[in-house]
């Protein structure tokens, strides 16, 4: 029943940010009783019953068929990222039956490991299908997390998570000066796996802990944005060898379901380019790399 609940969530927020107006529909003027396009308005353009809209938006229509999502994707104006989470929550048996096969905690594959750990003096790391880091080379540790013991991914019980670190960690933030665009992204990117992942358990608890530990987490979980991990420039404010720009890349493992590799790079012959491989001389010369937030290593 909570796949179902969230997708209505989902349809009343994309009804909510569309104005009437925006789908070439008359307004006559007053004051409207709700935000957005109504049921019916949404249901009369996208070439439904508005009963059968309503079904659909209160999670009992799980047989729509692509020709009715696509109307209503249409009519929402939704993105690739937002059209995908919609297949997922309305039709949730075929996500929970894909689900079903990891129950284990997850591993990284030797081949994988190996790769992250052949790129050097280039951060990379590999993320879980709920965002827990799985692995990651000695770069990456400096670069994100010098702070936390860099072992802890080798241990599920330890293994640092992205979206844990980046709401309860006090040196995201200092690591981070956009640190609400990145707050946004990652948020954006666990909506689009829970919907891939309904009703899991490990993500249900990641979920209530950042809503609960997290007033900003809340906030923009409630706005149910939904989207890829992009590919960006992002700034990192580090604190041993200052400020750098770098350009993730992130690489889904088809054989690993949900499993991404994430390698930062710096524009070649500028300053964040010098500032990187400073770091990876201190990195490996073992300088300690953790700057005033520095804190006993702690499962996040």
């Amino acid at each position: 029943m909570a796949i179902y609940a969230e997708l209505g969530e989902f349809l009343r927020s994309r009804r909510a940010r569309l104005r009437p107006e925006d789908a070439g529909l008359p307004t006559y003027g007053g004051r409207r009783r709700v935000p957005g396009l109504r049921r019916e308005e949404l249901a009369q353009l996208a070439g439904v019953s508005a009963g059968y809209y309503t079904r659909l938006e209160q999670g009992q229509s799980p047989n729509a068929s692509d020709a009715v999502l696509d109307a209503v994707a249409r009519v929402l104006c939704l993105d690739d990222a937002e059209r995908a989470h919609l297949y997922s929550l309305a039709r949730p048996r075929r996500s929970a039956t894909r689900r079903r096969v990891a129950a284990k905690p997850e591993q990284v594959r030797q081949g994988v490991r190996l790769m992250i750990e052949s790129f050097g003096d280039v951060p990379a790391l590999v993320m879980g299908r709920f965002l827990d880091v799985l692995a990651w080379n000695p770069m990456a540790h400096a670069l994100l997390a010098g702070h936390l013991d860099i072992d802890a991914p080798n241990r599920p019980a330890d293994r640092p998570n992205v979206a844990r670190m980046l709401f309860l960690d006090p040196h995201m933030r200092e690591l981070y000066p956009e640190w609400t665009r990145k707050a946004r992204s990652t948020v954006a990117d666990l909506r689009l796996i829970a919907g891939r992942h309904p009703g899991a358990p490990e993500l249900s608890r990641l979920i209530g802990e950042l809503t609960l530990g997290s007033p900003e987490f809340a906030r923009l979980w409630a706005a149910h944005a939904v989207g890829d991990c992009d590919t960006a420039a992002r700034t990192y404010c580090h604190p041993v060898v200052g400020t750098m720009a770098l350009m993730a890349e992130f690489m889904v493992l088809p054989e690993d379901e949900g499993q991404r590799v994430a390698v930062f790079n710096a524009e070649p012959g500028s300053p964040s380019e010098a500032a990187l491989r400073m770091l990876a001389d201190l990195t490996a010369t073992a300088t300690p790399l953790v700057g005033p937030l520095d804190t006993k290593a702690r499962r996040l």
